[in-house]
């Protein structure tokens, strides 16, 4: 699996967010093994104090706990709910060895510093399969597919099953992984993962880069483009282009316009795409 596919990855701190003095609450990982690929994206509640530290820590134990399953099981049924499940409860007790070592009010800390949405994709040898806990965007073989949102933008978050108990209007299957897409591997060509700061992206395709007369473009772009490959900072560098503030005097006037970034929220998303056979 190492050599099928190739991945890129980037992230950029959301207009608002950098208006306010906040940090990037977004966070990625990524994993290449012979039992396959996987990657996640992780959100941060913005709500949070230092939601940022749930999502930074919180991406690599999803992404290593689904690895671990993936090669003590060898060839488990992604489709099945307890594989996911396992994934849950295994992302669950890692993620309480944190809350003990914050220590403080349990359900305080998990709300100021757990809470953050995950979005994921598994490219095992014979099967793919996209799953999420809360909002976020997937695009599989060139159709982006935005995720369900959800009312006062309040999703579930992976951490709520740490203080269930505490969380008001959730149930069980609520806080569950759930799985959107599952599609033989051999049929994939490319996969992007992404927050749902992704949508303001897509959304602002025709728009004009800040200061340039260029535009930014679509979507997949990302999959399409092999400079987002052959560079692994190329991803942060675009998304950092759309989200430029641009100031310009206006001698005529007397006045200074500013041209504000394109990305309110923190945006971040990771791309996979099928090598080409004679890449060696």
């Amino acid at each position: 699996m190492k050599g099928l596919f190739e991945i890129a990855a980037g992230s950029v701190i959301g207009k608002e967010h950098s208006r306010v003095g906040k940090n990037n609450q977004d966070a990625y990982c990524y994993r290449s093994l012979s039992a396959g690929v996987v990657a996640v994206v992780c959100d941060g509640c913005s709500s949070g104090t230092h939601s940022e530290v749930g999502a930074k820590l919180g991406a690599p134990i999803v992404a290593d706990v689904i690895c671990e399953q993936l090669t003590d099981s060898g060839s488990p049924a992604l489709y099945a709910e307890a594989f996911w499940e396992q994934v849950r409860q295994s992302s669950l007790v890692q993620l309480d060895k944190l809350l003990n070592l914050l220590g403080g009010d349990r359900v305080c800390t998990v709300r100021d510093y757990l809470l953050f949405t995950v979005v994921g994709v598994v490219l095992a040898p014979t099967e793919t399969v996209l799953f999420a806990i809360g909002d976020g965007v997937i695009a599989l073989n060139d159709e982006v597919i935005s995720l369900p949102s959800f009312l006062n933008n309040a999703p579930p978050y992976l951490s709520y099953g740490l203080i269930s108990s505490a969380v008001a209007g959730l149930t069980s299957e609520d806080l569950k992984i759930q799985v959107h897409h599952r599609v033989p591997t051999r049929s994939v060509q490319s996969i992007l993962i992404g927050t749902d700061g992704v949508q303001d992206a897509i959304a602002a395709a025709n728009h004009p880069l800040p200061g340039k007369s260029e535009s930014v473009g679509k979507i997949s772009q990302f999959w399409e483009d092999d400079r987002y490959f052959k560079n692994p900072d190329c991803i942060r560098r675009r998304l950092t282009q759309m989200n430029h503030t641009i100031t310009k005097p206006d001698w005529e006037a007397r006045w200074i316009r500013q041209e504000g970034g394109l990305l309110p929220d923190d945006t971040t998303m990771v791309v996979i795409r099928r090598r080409e056979k004679n890449e060696g």
